[in-house]
């Protein structure tokens, strides 16, 4: 794993999914316990490039390297 999702805080904005340069991002297919489908990171894909970190507005992710 390279990325790690706080899967409760994400909200469903999609900034991270727009800005992920490998697509390496997708929305979930079950909700969270606020009613959003959250994200998750596909680690084959994942570069570990840190910019859903930085694009994230409520700190969904955090970068392991």
């Amino acid at each position: 794993m390279k990325v790690e999702v706080n899967r409760e805080r994400c909200k469903e904005c999609g900034l991270c999914i727009h800005h992920c340069p490998k697509d390496a991002i997708r929305k979930s297919d079950h909700l969270n316990a606020n009613g959003y489908y959250p994200v998750q990171i596909d680690d084959e894909k994942c570069i570990a490039c840190g910019i859903c970190y930085t694009t994230c507005p409520d700190g969904v992710f955090h970068v392991l390297g």
